[in-house]
This record gives C-alpha cells, structure tokens and sequence, in this order.
C-alpha cells in the first residue's frame, strides 16, 4: 500500500473547498471520515499519494493573510462524555482529552477574552466530566454557558461550571444520583466509593449555582418523572427557579452577557 498523506480541516467548508480545489487542478485525492487518532477536526479528511506533495504546494497561496483577532472562543460539548474508556465508535462523543488542551490553549492566549460553551449532552465518564467541569470553573477567562437540547446526568456541573449560564427554553436537564455499569462488588466500601463521588458532584453544583443542598438533594432523589429510575427532569425555565441555571435565552443572549462580562473585565 502507498504511504498517504491526510489533511483534516476545522470546517466542512475548508474540506468543501479544498476538494473543490484539488478536483479542478486533477489530483490524485479520496475524501474520507477523518481517523480517530486525529484529534482536531471537522470529521472530513483529504488523503493524497506523498509523492504528490510538491504538486499540493505549488496550489497553495505563498503569503497567507493573517486572520482577524477573537477575543471569545466557543467549544461544544455533545453526545456522549469520553473518558478513560474508548465509547462506541457510532455515538457522537465529547473527549476529554481534547477538551483539556483546547482549555490550557485559551488560558495562554492573550487575544481570547471569553469563553462560550455550548451543551448538548446525554453525560458519560463522571471523572472526566468532573474534571472538565473543574477545568472551565478555573480558568482566568470570561466563561458562558449555553444547554440546547440538553445537558443531562455528569452535563450538570458542566452547565454550572462558568461565571453565567443560559437554557433554551426547550433544553432539558436530567438530574439523577450517579450510577454505573459493569460488575459491582456488594461490599459497604463500594457504597462508601458512591457516597464520596456524589458528594463531589454536588458540593461543585452548590458551590457554582444558586441552588440550596436540600432543593438539588431533592430533585436528584424524586421518584415522579423517571419510570425506571430516580431524578428529575427539568425544562427550561424549571432549571432556573430551582438555581441551577441563571436565565432562560438562546446564542444571542450568551454571547451578549459573554461581551458585556468581558467590557466589566477590561475596565477594572
């Protein structure tokens, strides 16, 4: 097999365009889903014979204009959270050990004054989503968060973690006490494992929402919306009554605040 280049892209418009490109000058070039060892990537890839990489070159602009500075970055966190454990190959997941570089990348750049985090997710790898969580809630940066769709189980403390946060007014968010798959040994240190992991999860929630212990311990433990477990599910403005989310809005709302959070910055 002849050894092969692979360019991924951040969009699929850069991938539409390169193929577009590569198509008229009569490359050698397959489209395919980009691997997973590639980290960084839209999911679409170019791959090329390296015999062919002069030819690539001389396509290419010599004097790249530069790209106008951003002061806000936005990340999204959907699907499944990934964790120390490769998930299904066929579910859309969110990886930890991406979304930990991007976070240190932000903190290091000058130019980026915000941070807008768009939610998404069914939950996943409690540690890696704590961790995150942990993650965000530290950084030095301006942090908004935004739940579409919904930021279910371990998506919580994410939602919570920046300085603001807004709901959709149809997102939902899927309150439960944590849980697990797989073997579990019936011995009183197992439930004393669960007990102290909880208790992480819920002194980070307290400690970044509005919520009060006894109303989050409360929705965590109802027994009325889940039929085969317990919890709640709230909606939209349901999430803000209780404290855990700050408002009810959309994009435009979040990048508002986002800016308007930045300027307070910048004038003291």
């Amino acid at each position: 097999m002849n050894e092969m280049y692979i360019i991924s892209f951040n969009s699929t418009h850069q991938a539409i365009k390169c193929d577009k490109l590569f198509g008229k000058n009569e490359m050698d070039y397959t489209v395919l889903p980009t691997p997973r060892e590639i980290t960084q990537s839209c999911g679409m890839s170019i791959a090329f014979a390296i015999e062919d990489i002069d030819n690539i070159k001389q396509m290419g602009v010599p004097n790249m204009p530069q790209q106008a500075k951003k002061e806000i970055q936005c990340i999204t966190i959907i699907g499944e959270i990934e964790g120390h454990y490769v998930g299904n190959p066929q579910k859309k997941s969110t990886k930890y050990e991406h979304i930990i570089p991007m976070l240190y990348s932000i903190e290091e750049n000058e130019d980026i004054k915000g941070v807008l985090i768009i939610l998404n997710t069914v939950g996943g790898d409690v540690e890696a989503g704590l961790a995150m969580a942990e993650l965000i809630n530290s950084i030095s940066k301006k942090v908004v968060t935004l739940v579409l769709g919904g930021s279910h189980s371990i998506g919580v403390p994410l939602a919570t973690a920046g300085d603001y946060s807004f709901i959709a007014p149809t997102a939902t968010m899927v309150v439960h006490p944590i849980r697990t798959n797989g073997l579990v040994i019936g011995v009183n240190e197992t439930f004393e494992y669960f007990k102290k992991m909880q208790e992480r999860i819920t002194q980070f929630i307290i400690r970044t929402s509005n919520i009060e212990r006894e109303e989050l311990e409360k929705i965590m433990h109802s027994k009325e919306d889940l039929v085969s477990d317990v919890g709640s599910v709230l909606i939209g403005k349901e999430a803000v009554e209780c404290g855990l989310i700050n408002e009810v809005g959309g994009l435009k709302d979040a990048m508002n605040k986002l800016k308007e959070l930045i300027k307070e910055s910048n004038n003291k």
